[in-house]
């Protein structure tokens, strides 16, 4: 019963921990290669499937935040905008 609780309160622990963070995903200039992105670390990855490097990027962001935790900054807000390319 006790190892019950405990596992139980150790993830409940690790839900509080756990961070919502952005990925951009879209594919490589090589064909059957998808590149992960995330801006509040910096961090990217790729692979094979979306999922695959969405994957990726969770486990090196991890890596990363284990290294370099972040400071609470709020959430981002993703938008596009036009331009029109100078000419040269």
């Amino acid at each position: 019963m006790l190892a019950l609780l405990w596992t139980t309160f150790e993830r409940a622990v690790r839900l509080l921990r756990t961070m919502t963070l952005t990925a951009i995903i879209y594919p490589g200039e090589e064909t059957g290669v998808m590149i992960a992105q995330n801006p509040e670390t910096g961090t990217t990855t790729q692979g094979a499937t979306v999922e695959e490097a969405l994957g990726n990027l969770r486990e090196a962001v991890a890596l990363y935040l284990a290294e370099f935790p972040l400071k609470e900054r709020g959430k981002p807000l993703l938008t596009t905008f036009d331009v029109e390319p100078a000419h040269a």
